[in-house]
């Protein structure tokens, strides 16, 4: 194997080693912080306190939470317009707008728990496009 392979070709398990917090933040542990700026309120006073905003661990998760957040508004904008199109058809109109309904909240609520585990674990676990903003704006 190649000493440049980002991931292992037998199983597909990432090559690159994984960084973790262990300090501590204020009177937090940098994990701990990080979980908890996966809430909002923690988020926006985590980006505003002082021992907390110059972590760049807690900074990432804060910004990564706040982009989740938004991307749900967003998403939650166009169900409601799905969902006002849907309410035409008289009887499955109203049964795929519970399906939909359901789908979305149980992926959201899945997203935040695997957020809160990757942060528990001191890891900077990156969404697609979200990530890469965090990581820009985390930079101290």
């Amino acid at each position: 194997m190649p000493d440049t392979a980002a991931f292992c070709p037998g199983c597909g398990r990432s090559m690159q080693p994984v960084e973790r917090a262990r300090g501590t933040v204020g009177v937090l542990p940098e994990p701990l912080a990080g979980a908890l700026a996966y809430f909002v309120f923690p988020a926006i006073i985590f980006l505003l306190i002082e021992p907390y905003n110059k972590s760049r661990f807690v900074r990432f998760h804060s910004f990564q939470s706040l982009g989740v957040y938004l991307a749900g508004i967003v998403v939650v904008a166009i169900l409601r317009i799905v969902v006002f199109l849907l309410f035409v058809i008289p009887v499955l109109g109203h049964l795929l707008v519970w399906l939909i309904a359901m789908v979305a909240a149980l992926a959201f609520f899945m997203l935040l728990v695997v957020l809160v585990v990757k942060a528990l674990q001191g890891e900077m676990f990156k969404l697609p496009w979200l990530g890469d903003f965090a990581e820009q704006n985390a930079a101290v």
